[in-house]
């Protein structure tokens, strides 16, 4: 819009230049000054925009608006300096564009100006003084003279410039070179004494950049001087002024440690070398390229660099210096360098340095460092040394210090040379020599590399050798050791120092230290190409040196282990079993020294060599040797063998030393991470569990001293966080001291743990239990389930009362509920629950409650995992898994065993219960096997006796409902378990009926033979199957168990498992065939059954006969919970069958419980009521008991939710609501179709007149929170929808879905559930009634005719509506002799009178409705003017009949009551757009100035509906406007104009689409063709409107031919400056833009300037950006009337 602005001011400029129009100053600054006020504006955005605003005020008049601009700047002394910069941008885009036509006394203000903002400040370079600058830049391009003039008044000799003047010099040198090379002599004489008094460093950049933009604007000049002013200036000139300002940039400035400064004057010297004189150039070159050279290491950046370098280069050359010969290679050296740095594409400064540097470049420099020049030097060493031994027996020493450099190389091809090399040297005795040795370390770490080295390509592009660096090392090794005979006395002492570690001098280790070493290493003996074999015959070799008595034993223990080494590989080998050989041969070993200090030696040599270890920190391993690569395996293994020496040993004190020692040295930390995340540490534990074996006083007062230390001496308690170790380290440590009392209880002899138990052993372990660690909880459990098997193994352990037992069996829960629900890990649930089962045995039993809580916690913790991979016989292999699963067997079992009575075996099964239902296959499985294995545990120690005949299994019923269903599951192993838990469960209840164990019953044996048919996955042969199971457990069940087993059975229908459900409905089926008599015979559902079953029991006292009134429901509402939760097919049809059959005998009992079912009803109670609908005498009974129990009570209550003076709610009552949705349920099954149609009358009137009572009434508060509490309810539950999807099913089942369509196609049944648009809807469903269903309305109105006089309004007015909207439609849609017809049949049936035609029945409509234009109820009025509105489509030619009548109806409409936004006058606008099309003009004459008055208020109404009903409605009164009305209604039109064009902008579409409507309505009266055509191609209906473009086009049309009316609607426009709304303010100021620049300009004084300018300037701070642009643009146009 501003593009339009700008173009039509441009425009206009030319026009004012045509006519010599002058603009008067005072105008212009007005304007200029109102613009300027709002670039203080708070939006960013809009600053900006009020700045640019005044630029097209500039191109029209740019010597006033520069003039304005100028005095506003200088009048604004306080203005801060970003507004100034703004202001003083605008001033220079205007310079830019019209310096040619600026007057001289505008150049000379503006100049003044621009040099007095320049230097209003000391700071150097801000935007406000470059602003100021690029002013001065701009004029100069043809003020030169007058510039220069004022900025060298400023440049005076002896006295420092502005910073802000030298940039000025500088850009006017480069934007106007030749205007400005004349004046640089003068200025380059005047700079030079400045130079030395400049003492800023900033100050000092201004002049560097100024001397190198005066140098390249003389080059410029001298590289065009055939284009220049002065042809005769040569380089002379400037040379020795440029010198002098060299010397001080070089000599004094290039040194200054500030680099930016350094930079700058790099950047200067560049141009500059260009016109130093030929010999100064020469002279300086040696000094100046060294430093430019120099000051690439200072610089990270290097871009200004690299280019003065190719400028001084460059003027090198053009000399022919010879200085570049000397210079060439730090030239080339330092290039090379700046070539080699990476060039991001990211850093556009990095490339472009690349380019300067590249463009330096003379030669290019190859580098030979590379690897292959590495290599072959190596193998010209290795060919000297072989070749020329005898030269080089002097070069010895200093070739071996010459290789230390290649020793450190990581290349592989440059290590293999390395190797060649030490080979060599061996051959020749270099390694004999003082630093052979680092050369034989080299080839040893070498063989010490990974087995595998990937193999990668080389530097070049190719290959490895096949042969790695590890194989080729180890070949020379062997090589070296196997043919050069003096490497013995090199080796084999040196090779020791790889395998032992110590820190003496002597040659060899201590027996104690190989001992240990050998034996660690043999712990894994695969490792290293099978180590272990050789360790042990290294081993036997040296049994002379270890101990002397020795020999013998291993000459007869050794090759056993030998030969079992060689009967396994590494995959078979067991290392466990191979540690305990290993430590058997210790102790053997041990025994047989018999020496206490030669085993107290051993051991200490043992600790000491711990810490060797990997993962120990590098300094606390000996200096001669790194740590052991070993395995954790390894130090745990070292661990054992510590405590199997101390167990030899017979001197106290050094056990407790040792153990004292291994406690406080110990790397908690290192060994847990060691270990993998499944096992906890071990090693430690290990080594004070064999001690303990001897040793248990001292072991536990070593435990406890460790915890009494003075490690320990600020925590509470063993495991409290100190100062001086982390807390994950702390809790390292809790898990191995944890561990130690573990195994000091499981070592120890029986006989005196369970003494310590408690007292010692235990007692750490509590504070333990509220850690989160993994780690610690694993060993807490493993500590726990060893001490709980400890006290368990015990001969006292029968009469041990463990006190704290339930506080042990709790936590092992924590632990359990603790693990990760969705994989196995850790065999934490394993050792948790093997430590209950020891528990549970001991004394004090566990409660209740305890007890269920450890079932439930450890059922969930197995049955809840993934399922585990099987093997190829469908079994799992997997071993925690299965290890895990025999403990929870274990655990239950014993548990069971504590209560052997059928209580105790249903509380099992209630646990297991959920997990047999489960719809995960793996589960059930799992569930099943368990439970077969508790019934079988069960029944083998079942002991027949007189106590058991007498107890009955009065829970056969349930625990048989249970698995009897999973016969058909799907899982084969699944349908197995099964059929054996429900033979067990027959058989237990033999035994109960006082059978032997060894009996054997015939029926019950039946199913062994069954369960073989089982293994079959065919449906049809797994339910033949489960029906005979059905009869078997038919024949054998006890008649008092059958009530239970069925409503057990009713439970499985929705099994996830389709199979187990289907067998359920078999089973169902056939136990009712069976045993149905059985059923009608059996009393109330007792209380203890009930409650098992979770179903309300029948009241104490309740007689047997009154069993069906019972059970029925209860039934019933077990068949409706369990379906709710059913997804399967097959279920419902079962459930229905079933519901039917009790139906049939009990209708009032079924129908009574099914209204008692939660609403909403869910789609199984749903199904449950269609079934009632199967056969039509059952369906009448159904359909007539819901009709009496809909009508019975009251549709609603009023409730007040708080205070007593609120508004009234309305509640539905829950019955009828009730009877509301069955209704709808029955009415939905096509069976129930004969039976609609008998009772259509009573079901269509009740239904109707119960959508009109519940329009607005609202659910119970508790029905409306499980509304909002469920996702997807069933179905709409609000009183009034349950309603109207009753009436739509109703007409859909008596064949009128035509009705039912055309209502829904005009949103009829939408409309009735809403209080506003109930009217609407009733009055569409009658329509729709008497076009399709005109033969049913005679007996329907003959019902709807009593209710007018309904105490009901709503019913009152739904049965109003009904009826007035049923003779014009009616007699439009039959014709007359149809209607006259259908009248005849209405009228015998409501009047019993004589035929009448339908105008006789239109007369006394009309007359009914107008009277009740006076009803109290402003809805009832409204409808009646709606009603009389519908003729005009439904009795058009009957409209100018009566049209005085209906007139004067609607306009009584317009003037009802005095509420501003009244319905009723709603309606009547719109009822008025309807009939003047249709009335007479004489009629119409009549109201219409009254009616366009009265609508006028209505157009800026803040009721949506009510600006387009009102806007609508001028539009078809402008329409109907004809002949003699037509002046008077003009003066209505013009008035009417600017709202409507501003309300165009309306921000809701139907108000504008009203608008385009009467713009077009109005344009006729207008008479002027060129709007007229305007309004056509801009208004055209579903076409969007430029409407900058729409009204400037009607504002040019506007003024030319209406001139006169400029100041109305100027005025008027003024008043929409306070809109409401932010598009229609932003519209109002653009119209009165367009308006004033179409105007011509002696219309002017029809405008009140001075109100306009005010308003435009409030609108100027309007909060809306968009405003306020309009408002400055509008501003911008007021020029024209200057």
């Amino acid at each position: 819009m501003l593009r339009v602005g700008e173009e039509a001011i441009h425009a206009h400029s030319g026009q004012a230049e045509a006519k010599t129009t002058e603009m008067t100053r005072p105008y212009i600054k007005r304007l200029s000054f109102t613009l300027l006020d709002s670039i203080t504006d708070k939006i960013p955005w809009y600053r900006s925009r009020s700045a640019v605003l005044c630029v097209p005020l500039g191109d029209a008049q740019p010597d006033e608006t520069l003039h304005a601009c100028e005095e506003y700047t200088s009048s604004m002394t306080r203005l801060a300096h970003p507004y100034r910069t703004k202001i003083l941008r605008a001033m220079e885009t205007v310079l830019s564009s019209h310096v040619h036509d600026l007057d001289k006394d505008t150049a000379v203000a503006v100049i003044l100006l621009a040099s007095s903002e320049m230097a209003r400040t000391k700071e150097l370079d801000c935007d406000w003084q470059q602003a100021a600058s690029s002013i001065l830049v701009a004029v100069g391009k043809r003020f030169t003279n007058q510039v220069m003039e004022e900025v060298l008044s400023r440049f005076q000799p002896g006295v420092l410039p502005h910073s802000s003047v030298l940039h000025t010099l500088a850009k006017l040198s480069v934007s106007n070179a030749f205007d400005m090379v004349p004046f640089l002599p003068s200025i380059l004489s005047t700079m030079l004494p400045m130079l030395a008094m400049a003492k800023q460093d900033a100050l000092k950049v201004v002049f560097c950049c100024a001397l190198q933009h005066f140098s390249e604007s003389i080059l410029e000049y001298l590289a065009n001087l055939d284009q220049a002013p002065d042809p005769t200036v040569r380089k002379d000139t400037f040379g020795a002024d440029i010198f002098g300002a060299y010397d001080v940039l070089f000599h004094h400035w290039l040194q200054s440690r500030d680099a930016k400064l350094r930079l700058a004057v790099v950047a200067a010297l560049g141009p500059m070398s260009h016109l130093l004189p030929s010999e100064r150039l020469e002279e300086q070159l040696p000094k100046l390229l060294p430093a430019v050279l120099g000051l690439y290491k200072k610089h990270a950046e290097t871009f200004q660099i690299s280019k003065s370098l190719g400028q001084i280069l460059s003027a090198a050359v053009s000399v022919s210096s010879r200085t570049l010969e000397v210079q060439l290679d730090a030239l080339l050296a330092a290039l090379h360098a700046q070539i080699c740095v990476p060039v991001e594409s990211s850093s556009p400064l990095v490339m472009n340095s690349q380019k300067e540097v590249l463009r330096c470049f003379t030669v290019l420099v190859l580098d030979t460092n590379n690897e292959r020049l590495r290599v072959g030097t190596l193998q010209i060493l290795r060919h000297i040394i072989n070749s020329a031994a005898a030269q080089m027996e002097a070069k010895k020493p200093f070739i071996l210090s010459s290789m230390r450099l290649p020793l450190l190389d990581t290349n592989d091809k440059v290590k293999r040379a390395v190797v060649q090399v030490i080979s060599a040297m061996a051959h020749h005795g270099y390694l004999e020599q003082p630093g052979g040795e680092v050369m034989v370390d080299y080839i040893v770490q070498q063989c010490a590399l990974p087995a595998e080295e990937p193999e990668r390509p080389g530097p070049d592009g190719e290959d490895l050798a096949a042969d790695s660096v590890r194989a080729v090392s180890v070949r020379t090794l062997y090589l070296v050791s196997t043919t050069v005979d003096r490497m013995n006395s090199v080796l084999w002492p040196y090779l020791l120092e790889f395998l032992i570690p110590y820190n003496s001098n002597a040659n060899l280790p201590s027996p104690f230290a190989m001992t240990t070493r050998l034996l660690v290493v043999a712990s894994n003996p695969y490792l290293g190409d099978g180590r272990g074999a050789a360790s042990l015959r290294l081993l036997k070799v040296m049994h002379q040196n270890i101990h002397p008595l020795l020999g013998q034993r291993w000459e007869t223990t050794m090759p056993v282990l030998l030969e079992h080494l060689d009967e396994h590989t590494k995959e078979t080998l067991s290392l466990k079993e191979w540690e305990e050989k290993l430590l058997v041969f210790l102790r053997d070993t041990l025994a047989v020294v018999s020496d206490n200090i030669w085993i107290c030696q051993l051991s200490q040599e043992m600790c000491k060599q711990l810490p060797s270890y990997s993962g120990t920190p590098q300094e606390k391993v000996p200096k001669q040797l790194p740590s052991y690569s070993g395995t954790p395996q390894e130090k745990n293994f070292l661990y054992k063998c510590i405590g199997t020496t101390l167990g030899a040993a017979s001197s106290k004190e050094v056990v407790r030393k040792h153990l004292r020692e291994l406690l406080e040295t110990a790397r908690y930390q290192e060994e847990a991470e060691q270990e993998s995340t499944c096992t906890p540490p071990q090693g430690l534990a290990c080594c004070f569990g064999i001690c303990a074996i001897t040793h248990l006083e001292d072991t536990l007062a070593q435990l406890e001293d460790f915890v009494r230390s003075d490690m320990f001496r600020k925590s509470t308690s063993i495991f409290s966080i100190f100062k001086d170790r982390s807390e994950h380290e702390v809790e390292r440590m809790k898990s191995s001291l944890i561990l130690c009392y573990g195994h000091v209880a499981a070592q120890a002899p029986r006989e005196l743990v369970l003494a310590r138990v408690e007292s010692d052993i235990l007692r750490s372990m509590f504070h333990c239990f509220n850690t989160k660690d993994p780690a610690l909880k694993l060993c807490l459990v493993q500590s726990l389930c060893m001490v709980s098997q400890a006290m368990c193994g015990s001969a006292q352990a029968s009469s041990f009362h463990f006190s704290r037992k339930a506080e042990l069996v709790t936590q092992m829960m924590e632990f359990i509920r603790a693990e990760p629900p969705d994989c196995l890990r850790t065999p934490i649930r394993k050792k948790a629950m093997l430590a209950c089962t020891y528990l549970v045995n001991l004394e004090p039993a566990l409660e209740e409650q305890t007890q269920a809580d450890v079932i439930h916690s450890c059922l969930h913790s197995v049955m809840a995992l993934p399922p585990e991979p099987q093997g190829e016989d469908g079994i799992c292999q997997e071993p925690l898994y299965l290890d895990t699963v025999c403990a929870l067997e274990d655990l239950l079992t014993s548990l069971l065993r504590q209560n052997m009575t059928p209580q105790g075996l249903q509380i099992m099964v209630e646990h297991l219960s959920p997990w047999i239902k489960s719809p995960r296959g793996h589960e059930r499985e799992r569930a099943l096997g368990l439970g077969a294995c508790l019934l079988e545990f069960f029944l083998e120690r079942l002991h027949v006796s007189a106590y058991v005949t007498l107890v009955p299994f009065h829970n056969l019923g349930l625990l048989v409902g249970l698995f009897a269903p999973r016969c058909a599951d799907t899982w084969t192993s699944t349908r197995q378990h099964a059929a054996g838990c429900v033979y067990s469960l027959l058989s237990l209840q033999l035994g109960y009926e006082g059978f032997s164990r060894d009996h054997r019953d015939d029926v019950a044996e039946r199913l062994l033979t069954l369960k073989d048919g089982l293994v079959h996955p065919d449906p049809t042969i797994l339910f033949h199957t489960c029906h005979s199971i059905a009869q078997i457990i038919a024949k054998r069940l006890p008649s008092d168990q059958l009530i239970s087993l069925l409503l057990t059975m009713f439970e499985s229908l929705g099994d996830p498992d389709k199979n187990c459900s289907r067998a359920a409905t078999v089973m169902i089926n056939c136990l009712l065939k069976e045993r149905g008599n059985v059923l009608l015979e059996k009393g109330c559902l007792q209380r203890p059954q009930a409650l098992e079953l979770g179903l309300p029991s029948v009241g104490a006292g309740t007689p047997n006969s009154g069993l069906c009134k019972s059970v029925v429901p209860e039934i019933v509402s077990v068949l409706r919970a369990k379906l709710r939760d059913t997804q399967e097919d097959h279920v419902l049809p079962a459930a229905q069958h079933s519901v039917y059959l009790l139906a049939s005998q009990h209708c009032e009992a079924v129908v009574s419980s099914l209204l008692g079912s939660p609403l909403p009803f869910d789609s199984h109670t749903c199904a449950l009521w269609r079934a009632l609908a199967a056969e039509p005498s059952l369906t009448t009974q159904v359909l007539e008991l819901l009709l009496e129990k809909m009508s019975k009570d009251v549709p609603f209550k009023e409730s007040r939710a708080f205070l007593l003076g609120s508004t009234a709610d309305r509640v539905a009552t829950l019955l009828p609501l009730a009877a509301t949705c069955a209704l709808y349920e029955v009415l939905s099954a096509p069976s129930s179709g004969n039976v609609v149609l008998e009772l259509y009358p009573q079901l269509f009137v009740a239904l109707l007149l119960r959508i009109s009572c519940t329009v607005g009434v609202q659910l119970p508060r508790n029905l409306q929170a499980k509304e909002r509490r469920s996702n997807s309810p069933a179905r709409n539950l609000d009183p009034c929808s349950s309603a109207l999807d009753a009436l739509q099913a109703l007409l859909l089942r008596s064949g009128s879905q035509d009705v039912l369509r055309c209502v829904e196609l005009e949103g009829g049944w939408e409309l009735l559930k809403t209080s506003a648009g109930h009217e609407d809807g009733v009055a569409q469903l009658a329509s729709s009634m008497a076009k399709y269903a005109g033969p049913r309305l005679p007996l329907v109105m003959k019902a709807l005719g009593c209710t007018q006089n309904s105490v009901y309004e709503v019913q009152r007015v739904t049965s109003t509506a009904f009826l007035a909207e049923m003779t014009p439609p009616i007699a439009a849609v039959f014709g007359p002799k149809l209607w006259h017809k259908w009248s005849e049949q209405l009228c015998l049936q409501l009047l019993s009178s004589n035929v009448v035609n339908d105008l006789m029945l239109l007369d006394p409509l009309l007359d009914n409705l107008t009277a009740r234009l006076k009803d109290s109820s402003a809805s009832v009025r409204r409808l009646v003017l709606r009603g009389l509105a519908n003729m005009a489509s439904g009795s058009p030619d009957k409209v100018r009949a009566h049209g005085p009548q209906l007139m004067t109806a609607m306009v009584s409409g317009l003037d009802d009551g005095d509420e501003p936004h009244s319905l009723v006058a709603l309606e009547a606008m719109v009822g008025l757009s309807r009939l003047l099309d249709l009335v007479e003009p004489r009629d119409l004459r009549v109201v219409l100035l009254h009616t366009t008055i009265r609508i006028r208020p209505f157009f800026d109404s803040e009721k949506v509906e009510f600006r387009t009903a009102s806007i609508r409605l001028f539009g078809h009164l402008n329409k109907a406007c004809h002949g003699d009305c037509e002046d008077v209604f003009l003066e209505q039109v013009v008035g009417g104009l600017v709202p409507l064009l501003l309300h165009l902008r309306d921000p809701q579409v139907p108000v504008a689409s009203a608008c385009k409507f009467a713009l077009c309505m109005c344009v006729p009266h207008l008479e002027c063709a060129e709007l007229a055509a305007a309004f056509h191609k801009y208004l055209q209906e579903g076409r969007s409107v430029h409407f900058g473009e729409f009204l400037n086009s009607t504002c040019k049309h506007l003024m030319h031919h209406f001139p006169d009316l400029l100041g109305r609607l100027v005025s008027t426009n003024l008043f929409y400056f306070k809109s409401s709304w932010d598009e229609v303010r932003a519209a109002a100021p653009m119209f009165t833009g367009f308006l004033v620049l179409h105007a011509e300009p002696e219309q002017k004084t029809q405008v009140d300037l001075e109100q306009l300018i005010v308003a435009l300037q409030l609108l100027l701070k309007d909060p809306v950006p968009g405003v306020r642009e309009k408002a400055a643009e509008t501003l911008g146009r007021l020029v024209k009337f200057a």
